[in-house]
């Protein structure tokens, strides 16, 4: 199977339960959002940027857990900001789970290794040597944290630990150089490999999460997928990147640019995944069949944003996750007050003109599972697409150049490294990318992000000209 059976059918009986009852309206997956805060300022995430203004306040655990109960999805999706800063973090994801939910924690994987840490520091007895034997000789710990870790967890907090009912679900949006060049900051991909190498080895339940954009080379995704199958992981989830308000927003005041430049249209969308369903047959893509159709052009869905609502620090969000037209202090409240009908795509015209070019998960992906645009023998296909034998380890991906950035020194700040070092001369190919200009120099997706490193070369540049 390709999803385990305990949680596949979990959601199965919440959705058969409403149909029973004939709910028009019910949650499946809840995208909780206890803060915005994050340590990466991602291209294409326009969720820092829309919340501004109150990027340092936070839900209360309690109210995090009462949203939960409150619309009663049986999947929870821990989204941000980073939900990894949030301190009580280690208390959202045991209350969840107490609850009998199913958790996937969305992170940029930089704080993963530290809260697996925790996890082995308080379980820590002389049998749990052999697994800090082996991080050690695979280099995903440190001596110093081996000592750490002797020492046991000094609080009572509980920790984040592997179970068959939670996922790391972790962004990577390409290969190292493209990811590093999306996320804005070196190093990422690598932290996110080795994050996801020692979730394994220490028995976590991993998925990938994936944007697709305009620039993105389909080729290199199916050799994302090569690689991260041979590391085992347990799923993926891919979308594409759609031109939502603020991060279009964001792409023209903070970086200059034109979102037509960056965000796919649908008849681009459709070219992206041609061979989505290809992949879902070598990958463990989670998800339906029919909303890989949908992507591949082969067929037309309707949103059904409100089987995945969004609950911040605002209260719940209306419409949906990526348009913004309000705020409601109840799910029932925002059931009730969103004109759904006004939204989305139907028959090839868009309701609303922001939907025009949305194929996006968080509208589509329920679709396929609740049957909104059923189609006979679309009930067997699911079945057979996720009770089937799930792919297995595509162990050629550990041939695949994964480290093709700024490991072997062709990073997006290699040019600026260059000009303040003579010796690396050669360095500004780091931004040719497949043999061609890549998109940071043609307008495409880099930007500052975290501009520490950037700014300390830049201002080397230009002491040494004015010297």
């Amino acid at each position: 199977m390709r999803f385990p059976l305990a949680l596949t059918a979990k959601i199965a009986r919440h959705i058969i339960k409403h149909k029973v009852r004939r709910t028009p309206k019910f949650a499946v997956v809840l995208q909780l959002e206890p803060l915005h805060t994050c340590n990466l300022t991602c291209t294409g995430c326009g969720r820092i940027r829309e919340y501004s203004t109150s990027l340092k306040d936070m839900m209360a655990l309690e109210d995090c857990l009462a949203s939960a109960r409150e619309c009663d999805a049986p999947m929870v999706s821990i989204c941000g900001g980073e939900p990894l800063i949030y301190p009580k973090i280690e208390e959202l994801v045991a209350g969840l789970l107490d609850q009998g939910r199913i958790v996937y924690v969305c992170t940029n994987g930089m704080f993963m290794r530290k809260k697996m840490k925790d996890y082995l520091a308080s379980i820590y007895s002389p049998a749990t040597e052999p697994v800090l034997t082996r991080l050690l000789a695979e280099k995903l710990i440190s001596d110093k944290d081996s000592e750490t870790i002797r020492k046991g967890k000094s609080d009572a907090r509980p920790a984040i630990g592997p179970t068959k009912w939670m996922y790391w679900n972790v962004h990577i949006d390409g290969l190292e150089y493209t990811h590093d060049l999306i996320v804005e900051r070196e190093g990422v991909f690598k932290e996110c490999v080795e994050a996801i190498r020692m979730a394994k080895l220490l028995g976590y339940q991993v998925a990938t999460n994936t944007t697709v954009y305009k620039e993105t080379d389909a080729q290199e995704i199916e050799q994302m997928f090569e690689f991260f199958s041979s590391l085992e992981v347990d799923g993926h989830t891919i979308s594409p990147g759609y031109e939502y308000d603020a991060a279009k927003k964001d792409m023209v005041k903070r970086l200059n640019k034109q979102p037509e430049d960056f965000f796919l249209t649908r008849k681009m969308t459709r070219e992206k995944f041609a061979k989505i369903q290809e992949w879902g047959q070598r990958f463990t893509i989670f998800g339906t069949p029919i909303y890989q159709e949908f992507l591949a052009g082969k067929r037309e869905l309707t949103c059904s944003a409100w089987a995945i609502p969004t609950r911040n620090i605002k209260g719940w969000k209306a419409p949906c996750y990526l348009m913004t037209d309000g705020h409601c202090q109840g799910y029932h409240e925002m059931l009730q007050k969103v004109e759904w009908d006004k939204y989305g795509v139907v028959n090839g015209v868009a309701r609303d003109p922001r939907c025009e070019n949305c194929m996006v998960h968080c509208g589509y992906e329920q679709s396929g599972a609740l049957g909104t645009n059923y189609q006979r023998g679309d009930n067997w296909k699911n079945f057979k697409y996720n009770f089937w034998p799930k792919p297995q380890p595509y162990l050629a991906g550990r041939n695949v150049n994964a480290f093709n950035g700024t490991s072997i020194g062709k990073g997006h700040l290699a040019e600026a490294k260059a000009a303040i070092n003579p010796r690396l001369a050669g360095a500004k190919s780091a931004f040719q990318h497949h043999e061609q200009e890549a998109p940071a120099a043609s307008g495409g997706s880099c930007a500052t992000g975290d501009t520490s490193q950037r700014n300390e070369l830049l201002a080397k540049i230009t002491a040494r000209k004015d010297a």
